[in-house]
């Protein structure tokens, strides 16, 4: 039996599978928490995965193994390989001026058009903005830029302070088209495979299995498919950047073992998910992300969906909304009822909620983007506002504002024949129930699973077996 790993490190914490390669079973996992906030010191995720890991029973075992990750994050290091300053999360707004002055410089257009992203404060390139912005000293020390599943990667081959080679940091496809700076083309560019060197079998070399991405870039992209000039622009100087492997391509860890390139969490989950072409994710967290799997670059100058790649080389459009599970939580808290029995109240109830209508931004909004506003319930009559309608109206709402993602991402051209439900509100029996009706699609709600870590284990079992 071989066993590959797999690691979704996620905001909230650090999650490990170990596989069957072969079978795809899982044969143990093992968990360690990170820090809150929107600012924390990677020691602590490097701390967290080795915990992780030894929860999972260690990896002595283990013949291949790759990590996935949240997006965007900062990790800025300096010669020396050591970080500079705490990293800035995706959920860090700090940077919003930046991204407006990134705009006002190059355009919304011509931002989408080379990196497929109009920039907001989640995205890296903004992150660098702010930091040349208000921290000079810092910004001028920079000598390495990596993504949170880049750095870990980087730390579990072996690397770090003790042993820099910044050009043994790698990455893969979407995990660098959320960065702002990654300028492939729409051919599909950006996998460093036409580049790789050597036969994967030290711990630099680069090996690429059949089926890996196509190489070549547009005008504005290195060979590496990043736009160095945009990088400049925000940093105020060039940088290390990880090499980004194309979906087949693996490099080795120190103890001989194959590593896959790893992926951002979206991209993870949707190779969890076994998602294809046709395809959309709706996962309805705290806040909600709707994407879908594409053979073709997607590019929204309005900056309503990003236009992400995939880890399969296909691409990965994404709209993200804030108000999703917390609407639901929000109306269950004001009708003093547990989830069960809200279900049961909405459940009950019409479609329609007998009129009412939500528009479910409670919290403001990100898509569309409504930083300000807040929600707003009309249809009010003595015959609608009943218990049961209340409970319908929210989640009519809340799967409404996702509707709007999917709808946009239709609107693009994005071919969308099912629904993929995830996250802790598909586990609702109404939400489960009411979103073929809201979405107007077939909509399947897989069993829950780490998809994240799922995910990039088999993309390591993909490399094990190439």
């Amino acid at each position: 039996m071989a066993l590959v790993m797999g690691v979704d490190s996620s905001t909230q914490s650090c999650k490990v599978v170990v596989m069957d390669a072969g079978t795809g079973a899982i044969v143990r996992e093992g968990r360690a928490s990170h820090p809150a906030g929107t600012e924390v010191d990677p020691q602590a995720w490097w701390q967290a995965l080795q915990d992780a890991i030894a929860d999972a029973g260690g990896m002595a075992d283990v013949e291949a193994w790759a990590i996935g990750g949240q997006q965007h994050g900062m990790v800025a290091m300096d010669a020396a390989g050591e970080v500079i300053r705490p990293a800035l999360l995706w959920n860090d707004t700090r940077s919003g001026g930046a991204a407006a002055d990134l705009i006002a410089e190059f355009g919304a257009a011509q931002l989408a058009e080379r990196t497929g992203l109009v920039p907001v404060a989640s995205f890296t390139i903004t992150k660098l903005r702010w930091l040349r912005d208000a921290e000079p000293d810092n910004a001028a020390r920079v000598a390495a830029v990596a993504l949170p599943h880049d750095w870990l990667t980087w730390r579990l081959r072996g690397f770090g302070p003790d042993n820099v080679d910044f050009d043994e940091l790698i990455t893969d496809r979407s995990d660098a088209s959320g960065t702002g700076y990654w300028g492939a083309g729409p051919s599909g560019a950006g996998a460093a495979g036409a580049a790789a060197s050597g036969d994967g079998t030290g711990t630099g070399g680069v090996a690429a299995a059949a089926g890996g991405a196509a190489s070549g870039t547009d005008a504005d992209a290195d060979a590496a498919g990043y736009d160095r000039a945009l990088l400049i622009a925000a940093l105020g100087h060039d940088a290390a950047l990880p090499r980004v492997l194309g979906p087949a391509e693996y490099v080795t860890d120190a103890a001989g073992r194959r590593v896959g390139p790893g992926a951002g969490d979206n991209a993870a989950a949707a190779l969890g998910l076994r998602a294809g072409a046709g395809d959309a994710v709706v996962s309805i967290g705290t806040s909600g992300t709707v994407f879908a799997v594409s053979a073709e670059r997607v590019t929204d100058t309005s900056g309503t969906v990003a236009g992400f790649a995939a880890a399969d080389g296909n691409w990965l459009p994404l709209v993200a909304t804030i108000n999703a599970a917390r609407v639901l939580e929000t109306f269950g808290r004001v009708l003093d009822v547990d989830h069960a029995a809200f279900s049961a109240l909405a459940l009950a109830a019409p479609a329609g909620a007998g009129g009412l209508r939500l528009e479910p931004y409670l919290e403001g909004e990100r898509t569309p983007n409504l930083p300000d506003a807040t929600g707003t319930l009309t249809g009010m009559t003595p015959a609608s506002m009943t218990r049961q309608n209340l409970a319908r109206v929210a989640v009519e709402g809340m799967l409404g504002g996702l509707q709007f993602g999917l709808h946009t991402l239709q609107s693009l051209g994005v071919p969308v024949q099912r629904v993929l439900l995830i996250g802790g509100g598909a586990q609702s029996e109404a939400v489960r129930q009411i979103a073929p009706d809201v979405f107007g699609l077939p909509v399947e709600v897989p069993e829950p699973a780490e998809y994240v870590a799922l995910g990039v284990a088999r993309q390591a079992a993909a490399v094990l077996a190439a």
